[in-house]
């Protein structure tokens, strides 16, 4: 599978999703779809930013925007995550790497001094049709979903 660009269609993709979901994009045409790639729930920046996206919901809601949250974790850890944290959206879990291949969001990082593989904290944003509009890469937690939000409003 290559990866997707700016500009491109998305290929079409199924995910297992909380909720005992199936996520399918080609079933979400005519809204816009964040995914937003995070390394590893329960994590202080993964918390926080999955409660900014939970905190604005209402604002990506009215830009007809659905939002996932995508790691590497397996669902019964996505389901205790969302629980605990009361995410009004579905968590995919990509623990073969085929999304996080898709966006290319696998990279190497510094952890303790040790080089591992790991999710870069990234944001994309897919339009009605499918198309890759925006692409946020090496985000920083902080004030990342107001960015989001900003770039919604100019496309509307």
């Amino acid at each position: 599978m290559t990866t997707v660009t700016l500009g491109q269609k998305v290929p079409d993709f199924e995910s297992n999703a909380t909720n005992n979901t199936l996520i399918k994009l080609s079933d979400l045409r005519g809204k816009k779809v964040i995914l937003y790639f995070y390394p590893k729930d329960n994590t202080p920046g993964c918390t926080t930013e999955g409660q900014d996206f939970r905190d604005h919901i209402a604002e990506f809601t009215a830009f007809n925007t659905t939002i996932f949250g995508i790691s590497r974790d397996t669902l019964r850890t996505h389901e205790n995550f969302k629980t605990k944290h009361q995410f009004p959206f579905e968590l995919l879990s990509d623990s073969d790497e085929s999304l996080c291949t898709l966006f290319d969001v696998i990279k190497m990082k510094n952890m303790y001094g040790k080089q591992v593989r790991g999710i870069e904290r990234s944001t994309f944003l897919i339009d009605e049709n499918g198309i890759l509009i925006e692409a946020w890469r090496k985000i920083r937690v902080k004030e990342h979903v107001t960015t989001v939000l900003t770039h919604l409003k100019e496309l509307n």
